[in-house]
């Protein structure tokens, strides 16, 4: 307990020590501008009291993973009467250890569990022990286990440990009086990412997609009463840096809410302005509602893309296993015609659907890039249980030294009680052609085909073609 009160007493001698560069630093504003990429940009307007000529400002309540090299100054009052000469920032804390280590060779006292008191010099110490010496050539010596010792008794709090993290600043002012100063820099541990949920209607044609921001600030100091920006868009670095994990789940659909974030476009990027200030707390991670469209029309969409191989020898194509599973999708254009048309952040997007009893029932998830207005969104969401899909090579010919000729049959079975419609995708290699076809397919790409066929409920449907291909 003693050791608790010197320990409290000497803190609050160094906090009285600084007091007249606190009391003169006033917050007047304080905004953010935070980037998807673990990194964001402080504007900090204090207001202090500075004399003429010299002055030594601390500058207390700033990030703990501040770049310092990111630093900007300026005295809004007298931009060109005040100026930076030197900037040190301290962050060199005080802990048990630290303490310990500035009082090697120092004398200390030490009180155990069982009420003795030991004083000496600090000779060294681990995570286990302490070595005090009584007298530095005489002894005795003390080996003293830190798990007995009740109190740590210090003469003073050493030079060069602070509380928190400091700027401090070598003024030169040549005008006297109250300045309104800016500080800006970049900190890391502040990260922002969107997450969406949509819940799918009955009939499946159309999702009531919510979008909310999660903030994530491990940047090591409070921001009360901000305003807050946040920047979507890949903004290049020189440094690349650890991406903060989401510490927090997406909130759970709810009642629509007014727009909060106010969109517009910055050089290549996209920036999003909350309409009213809020508080970051150290350590915390917080959710604001981004936007509500409760009515954007979807599609849904099996696909099926039965190889599991991009090419294969010519002497070994029989008895290739296919993949069986066809894929779901479901496919929105962000457009002002379909209830969005706005720069979508990259995120996840959780969709439910509603069972018989009205409640909701998760049935996938995917991610999204920035998306730009009018652009598609196609969000794979998991495989189609009723709907099975195979494929094989019925025939194989080498027609000549780099020619050759395959058949391929392609089975779809519908288990369903309604029909539906399969996209499938095809991929060949080499200068080819289809010569023969049961469907009609279009030509996506240098590589790609796509059949669309509808599969009978509780029926198949056979696509078979023969393709031509040459090395």
């Amino acid at each position: 307990m003693k050791r608790k009160m010197v320990f409290a007493v000497l803190l609050w001698l160094l906090c009285i020590s600084l007091t007249g560069f606190a009391q003169e630093m006033k917050r007047k504003d304080v905004s953010l501008t935070v980037y998807n990429q673990n990194f964001a940009l402080v504007r900090d307007v204090r207001s202090i009291g500075l004399k003429e000529g010299l002055n030594e400002v601390r500058f207390f309540d700033i990030a703990a993973r501040i770049e310092p090299a990111s630093v900007h100054f300026k005295s809004i009052t007298a931009p060109d009467k005040c100026g930076i000469l030197e900037q040190n920032f301290e962050y060199d804390l005080v802990s048990a250890d630290k303490l310990l280590l500035k009082y090697i060779d120092n004398v200390i006292s030490i009180i155990s569990q069982d009420d003795v008191k030991y004083t000496g010099y600090l000779a060294s110490y681990d995570g286990n022990q302490i070595v005090l010496a009584e007298d530095k050539e005489k002894g005795p010596i003390f080996m003293i286990n830190r798990s007995n010792i009740r109190d740590i008794e210090f003469p003073q709090l050493p030079e060069g440990l602070i509380t928190k993290p400091t700027l401090v600043w070598s003024l030169l002012n040549n005008k006297p009086g109250t300045h309104d100063v800016e500080l800006s820099y970049i900190t890391g541990g502040i990260n922002w990412v969107a997450d969406y949920v949509a819940a799918i209607s009955d009939d499946e044609k159309s999702i009531s997609l919510t979008g909310w921001v999660t903030i994530d600030n491990r940047s090591g100091t409070e921001y009360k009463n901000a305003s807050l920006k946040l920047i979507a868009g890949d903004v290049f670095r020189v440094q690349k840096r650890d991406i903060v994990p989401r510490v927090m789940e997406t909130k759970a659909l709810g009642a629509a809410v007014p727009e909060q974030f106010e969109e517009r476009q910055l050089f290549e990027y996209h920036l999003y302005e909350l309409g009213r200030k809020t508080t970051l707390k150290n350590n915390q991670t917080k959710q604001i509602s981004l936007l509500t469209a409760p009515n954007v029309s979807v599609n849904k969409i099996y696909t099926y893309s039965g190889q599991l191989y991009s090419w294969y020898y010519y002497d070994n194509w029989q008895g290739i296993q296919c993949n069986r599973k066809v894929g779901v999708n479901l496919e929105f254009k962000n457009s002002k015609e379909n209830g969005l048309g706005i720069p979508l952040p990259k995120g996840t997007i959780k969709v439910y659907k509603a069972d018989i009893d009205k409640s909701l029932q998760f049935i996938g998830e995917n991610q999204i890039d920035h998306t730009p207005k009018d652009e598609k969104i196609s969000l794979y969401l998991g495989n189609a249980f009723d709907i099975v899909g195979e494929r094989k090579v019925t025939d194989h010919k080498k027609l000549a030294a780099n020619l050759y000729r395959d058949t391929y049959e392609i089975t779809l079975r519908n288990h369903k009680k309604e029909q539906v419609m399969v996209k499938v995708i095809e991929r060949q290699w080499g200068d080819w052609k289809v010569v023969q076809t049961s469907h009609e397919y279009k030509k996506e790409d240098a590589t790609t085909l796509v059949f669309e066929v509808n599969v009978p409920a509780n029926g198949e449907t056979k696509i078979t073609y023969t393709a031509e291909y040459k090395f």
